[in-house]
C-alpha cells in the first residue's frame, strides 16, 4: 500500500481529485495517510477533515526564521511516514533537507506544460496570465519529481489543454485543472503505486496488506 501525504495551500482541489481516486478505485493500492498545509485557513484542510485524513498546518509565521520552519516542515512529513510526497498546489519552497531524505519520492502538479512558463514567479493563476499574454494556443499541465530546482524534475506526465480565444486567465486556469490537472495527477500516483506494489521487497507490497 502506497503511503501518500499531500501539501496544500489553497482550496484543495487537486487534492479531492486525488481523494476521489483512492475512493473510486482509479487510484489503486494507496492511501493518503495526511495532508499538511502551510496555510491554516485552507480549505484543503476542511477537506480532509471531512474524509477522515489526519491533518496539520505547519506555518512559516509560527516560526523564529525559515531554518526552523523547513525543519518543522520535514518532522510533520516524516510523521506520517509516506512513501510518497504529493505536491497539490503547495506554494512553499521545499528544504534541500526534505528533497535530500525523500530523493525520487516528491511530485508535483505544475499548470503549463514545462518548460514553458516554469519557475520562478510562475504558480496558480500568473502561469495563465503570462500564456494568455505570450498568445500561445496550447498549455496543459505537468507532473514531475521535485529536485533543487524550481521545475526542473523529471517529467512523469503531461496533457495538453487548447486556449480559446475568448479565455480569462480564471477561465483557462478552470480547464486545465479539469482537463489536465485532475487527470494526470491521479493517473501518476496510481502508476507509481502500481510500480512500487510489484518491486520485490517493496514496502508497498500489495501482499502486506
Amino acid at each position: 500500500m502506497l503511503r501518500v501525504v499531500v501539501c496544500v495551500s489553497g482550496g484543495g482541489t487537486n487534492l479531492q481529485a486525488i481523494i476521489d481516486g483512492v475512493q473510486n478505485k482509479t487510484i489503486q493500492n494507496t492511501a493518503i495517510v495526511g495532508v499538511i498545509s502551510n496555510n491554516r485557513n485552507a480549505y484543503a484542510l476542511t477537506r480532509a477533515e471531512e474524509n477522515g485524513i489526519p491533518n496539520c498546518c505547519v506555518s512559516p509565521r509560527d516560526y523564529a526564521d525559515r531554518a526552523d520552519f523547513n525543519t518543522a516542515l520535514l518532522q510533520a512529513v516524516k510523521h506520517y511516514e509516506p512513501d510518497l510526497v504529493v505536491l497539490a498546489g503547495f506554494l512553499v519552497a521545499i528544504p534541500q533537507e526534505m528533497i535530500q531524505e525523500y530523493r525520487d519520492r516528491i511530485i508535483n502538479i505544475h499548470p503549463s506544460l514545462i518548460p514553458s512558463f516554469c519557475g520562478k514567479g510562475f504558480y496558480g493563476l500568473k502561469v495563465h496570465e503570462a500564456a494568455l499574454a505570450r498568445g500561445v494556443k496550447v498549455t496543459g499541465a505537468t507532473v514531475h519529481y521535485v529536485d533543487e530546482g524550481l521545475d526542473t524534475g523529471r517529467i512523469i506526465a503531461q496533457k495538453a489543454v487548447e486556449i480559446l480565444p475568448e479565455d480569462t486567465p480564471e477561465v483557462l486556469q478552470r480547464r486545465v485543472m479539469e482537463q489536465a490537472e485532475w487527470i494526470i495527477l491521479p493517473r501518476a500516483i496510481n502508476e507509481i503505486a502500481s510500480r512500487q506494489s510489484t518491486e520485490p521487497g517493496s514496502g508497498t507490497n500489495t501482499n502486506k496488506r
